[in-house]
């Protein structure tokens, strides 16, 4: 791990303290650097969970990933500067209202002298961690959040505008490692019934909002207003991955499954 690189990557120059403070600050740092993608999977390129070839892809080729590749990845830096890091499967809630299998996301417990929620890869969720055993809403912007106890599991909940709960994701705390995620990692790859499949899609956190690319659309997030911009051809999607993603400008994903409207920008959701 090369931690002053990967710090660089996410453009952090803060304390390095194994403390609730730093692991917020890291965790919004990433958030606002690293986009949630699916770009691989329509280029034809595997997607390896190792802590080495997920940092060859994120750190020295500045791109994402989604679930797997940025908690994991993160969960590995946090360990190098000497975090206590625990994977999770989750099982994510499908919009037709019944939840995914077990290992269909990871996130991560981070122990402290209290223990907190961290997830870097689920989309547009929250940006700061949230206190895993605090019952009641929290503020971990950019809208309330809350974790509720059923059973052995706990459950992730989001306010939406409306001002309704909307389940996000539940999960029990049992210690997980990359080789439990594998077949589910596989089966987002290259399953027709997969939602990553069907359509690229990549979106990153902004400080007033969010950018996505969704299949060929741009949709831009700022201020609760929302403004879209269907791209003409790939290399207008090629521009929009360099300007608002960072990403070399001769990596426009190509033409795969990008058919249909926009993706949502709550990019883990069934």
């Amino acid at each position: 791990m090369d931690v002053a690189a990967y710090l660089d990557r996410i453009g952090y120059r803060g304390a390095l303290d194994a403390d609730a403070e730093t692991l917020r600050s890291l965790h919004v740092a990433h958030l606002l650097a690293v986009p949630f993608e699916n770009l691989s999977i329509h280029r034809g390129e595997p997607i390896v969970l190792d802590d080495g070839e997920l940092f060859d892809k994120v750190v020295r080729r500045r791109r994402g990933g989604f679930c797997y590749e940025l908690n994991g990845l993160f969960a590995a830096l946090l360990r190098a500067l000497g975090f206590q890091v625990t994977m999770l499967s989750a099982q994510v809630m499908g919009r037709r209202g019944s939840f995914g299998p077990d290992f269909d996301h990871m996130a991560l417990i981070v122990s402290l002298e209290e223990r907190w929620l961290a997830d870097v890869g689920f989309g547009d969720s929250f940006l700061e961690p949230m206190r895993l055993d605090e019952r009641g809403v929290q503020e971990p912007r950019p809208r309330p959040y809350r974790l509720d106890a059923d059973g052995d599991r706990l459950v992730l909940l989001q306010r939406d505008e409306p001002g309704e709960w909307s389940v996000q994701y539940r999960f029990r705390l049992v210690p997980r490692v990359y080789a439990d995620y594998a077949e589910m990692c596989r089966f987002h790859q290259t399953s027709p019934e997969s939602h990553f499949t069907r359509g690229r899609v990549c979106s990153l956190a902004t400080a007033d909002g969010r950018v996505t690319l969704s299949r060929d659309c741009l949709i831009l997030t700022r201020g609760g207003e929302r403004h879209e911009r269907q791209l003409a051809d790939e290399r207008e999607v090629a521009e929009v991955l360099s300007e608002h993603f960072g990403f070399p400008a001769e990596r426009g994903a190509p033409r795969v499954g990008q058919g249909g409207g926009p993706a949502t920008v709550r990019s883990h959701r069934r």
